[in-house]
C-alpha cells in the first residue's frame, strides 16, 4: 500500500496535536518558557536547513519573488479567514489567528525538507515506509509541543502533509521518469534552504521578535521549482 507511510505520518501528527491540547492547562509562565524554547529551536532548525544551499543567491531570488506573489495574492489573509471559519465551527470565533499560526507553523515544519519527499518516493516505488514512519514519530512529538503552545491549528497541518506526500507516493513512478535524479536532488536542496528561511521567520515570530506573514512566503517553493527547471535545462 503506497499510502501507508503517509497515513501513519498524518495520524501521528493528529494524535500528537490532541495530546498537546490536553496539556494546554499548564501555567502561563511555563507555557511562555516553552514557547521561547520552541522559538529558539525552530529558528536553529531553519538556519540548519538554510545552509543546505550551494547557491544562496538563488534562494534569495526565490524568496523575494515568492514573497511578492504571496503579498499580491495575500495568502495570509485567506488563511486567517479559513482559520476563523474553523474557529466559528468549533465555537471560538475570536481565535482564528491562533489556528492560523499553529497551522502554518506545523505545515512548514512537517512538509518542508527532503525526508518527506524521499520517504513518499520510497513508499510509492518500493512499498518501503520506514522513512515516513520515522518522520511521523518525529512529527508526532513535535506536534505535541507545538499544539500545547500554539493551539489546535497544528492538528490541521496533517491535511497538507497527507495530500503532499500522498500525491508524491501515488505518482512516484511517473515523477522519477519525468524528473531526472540530478534535477530532483537540486530541487530538494534549494527547497530545503528556501523553506529554512521561512522556518527561521516562524521561530522569530514565536519569540515575539518579528511579525512576518510567513504564509505569504509559501509561493517561494513554487518559484524554486521553476528556477531549478530553468537552471537544469539551460
Amino acid at each position: 500500500m503506497a499510502l501507508f507511510g503517509t497515513l501513519i505520518n498524518a495520524l501521528l501528527i493528529v494524535v500528537g496535536a490532541i495530546i498537546g491540547r490536553l496539556l494546554k492547562g499548564i501555567p502561563e509562565n511555563m507555557k511562555q518558557t516553552v514557547m521561547n524554547a520552541i522559538g529558539i529551536a525552530v529558528a536553529l532548525l531553519g538556519i540548519q536547513m538554510g545552509l543546505e544551499s550551494d547557491n544562496f543567491v538563488l534562494v534569495i531570488i526565490c524568496i523575494v519573488f515568492g514573497g511578492v506573489i504571496g503579498e499580491w495574492i495575500d495568502l495570509d489573509k485567506w488563511l486567517n479567514r479559513f482559520a476563523q471559519f474553523l474557529e466559528t465551527k468549533m465555537g471560538s470565533p475570536k481565535q482564528g489567528a491562533g489556528i492560523a499560526q499553529g497551522f502554518v507553523a506545523g505545515t512548514l515544519i512537517f512538509v518542508i525538507g527532503a525526508m518527506g519527499v524521499l520517504g513518499a518516493l520510497n513508499g510509492g516505488l518500493q512499498n518501503d515506509h520506514e522513512l515516513l514512519i520515522s518522520k511521523g514519530i518525529i512529527d508526532g512529538f513535535t506536534s505535541i509541543v507545538l499544539a500545547a503552545t500554539l493551539g489546535i491549528g497544528v492538528l490541521f497541518s496533517a491535511i497538507p502533509v497527507a495530500i503532499y506526500q500522498g500525491v508524491i507516493a501515488l505518482f512516484a513512478t511517473q515523477i522519477t521518469k519525468i524528473i531526472p535524479e540530478a534535477a530532483l536532488e537540486l530541487f530538494l536542496q534549494e527547497m530545503t534552504a528556501t523553506g529554512g528561511i521561512m522556518i527561521i521567520a516562524i521561530g522569530l515570530n514565536l519569540l515575539g521578535v518579528t511579525k512576518v506573514r510567513v504564509a505569504n512566503l509559501l509561493p517561494s517553493l513554487v518559484v524554486v521549482g521553476i528556477a531549478v527547471t530553468i537552471i537544469y535545462n539551460f
